[in-house]
């Protein structure tokens, strides 16, 4: 697995016996990524599919909705004193015509692997304008399907089997197969990642998409969502009063606490063939 794990000594202490013995840990490290030559930010990641990560980070912030977009992507050489190349720094060159990252919607220039929203100047800032509509995707789920994502999504995550300690992004059809999995220590990382890939292969919008995470659902995790399409996003945890709202406005269905055969639909419940019990249980819709 190269980088995406680490081996440290340990003391593992079990039922009062103890001895040392080697772990293995989910690699983090920083990267830097630059468009045009010219630093962006720094995000900390577990590195392994590096160009996804950044293609999908400015995805995010509405500078790329195309691969044609892109010129190139491409690890900076000498990003060493001595000349070595750490690989983590990563410069997205953009093709002719292709407007920068507007330098008033910068993170600030170090962010977490778990912060996302940390380093936005402003919340009127991340409501950046997305490209396409969610609002009208006809996608539609059956509750029983989507209740199976999350077994699936595990299932796949092989880092996590060795480390314990990664997050997770799933893109799945509507009818359930797995398109693109990536995983990270930061949920916003691994989305990215997705996000990235499908770009770079020429994807978006995502149309009939539905996006599962591993974690809870914050505002950016959705804006991710919307910027690339995505009309839905299911989280194994719970959402945000933020990420809710701007659900509901996006016209994005989002679901949390996707355990077993439960889950809660939080906007956009008309994709999921259901019946309400009750009148009671038919509050106003925001979607």
């Amino acid at each position: 697995m190269g980088r995406v794990t680490a081996r440290r000594r340990v003391l593992r202490i079990r039922d009062g016996v103890s001895s040392y013995r080697p772990d293995t840990l989910a690699a983090e490290e920083p990267m830097e990524i630059r468009v045009g030559g010219r630093p962006l930010t720094v995000t900390m990641r577990t590195p392994g599919d590096d160009f996804d990560l950044a293609a999908g980070f400015l995805v995010g912030e509405g500078v790329l909705h195309r691969a044609r977009q892109v010129a190139g992507i491409r690890y900076c050489a000498g990003a060493t004193a001595d000349g070595g190349n750490t690989y983590n720094v990563v410069d997205v060159a953009l093709a002719p015509g292709v407007a920068p990252p507007d330098r008033s919607l910068e993170r600030n220039f170090y962010t977490t692997s778990a912060c996302g929203l940390c380093g936005k100047a402003s919340l009127d800032a991340v409501r950046t304008v997305a490209p396409w509509s969610v609002a009208g995707d006809g996608l539609r789920i059956a509750p029983e399907l989507l209740a199976r994502l999350p077994e699936r999504l595990r299932a796949a995550q092989k880092v996590f089997d060795s480390t314990g300690g990664l997050h997770a992004a799933g893109l799945f059809s509507a009818e359930g197969e797995l398109l693109c999995l990536r995983e990270d220590v930061g949920r916003h990382n691994a989305v990215d990642k997705v996000v990235g890939h499908a770009l770079r292969e020429g994807l978006l919008p995502l149309r009939g998409t539905v996006l599962m995470v591993s974690g809870r659902a914050s505002f950016e995790l959705v804006q991710k969502a919307v910027m690339a399409g995505i009309p839905m996003l299911a989280a194994v945890s719970a959402p945000s009063s933020l990420a809710v709202d701007l659900a509901a406005e996006s016209g994005l269905t989002l679901v949390g606490f996707l355990r077993g055969s439960s889950m809660n639909v939080y906007s956009g419940d008309e994709r999921l063939a259901v019946r309400v019990a009750g009148s009671a249980a038919a509050g106003p819709r925001r979607s």
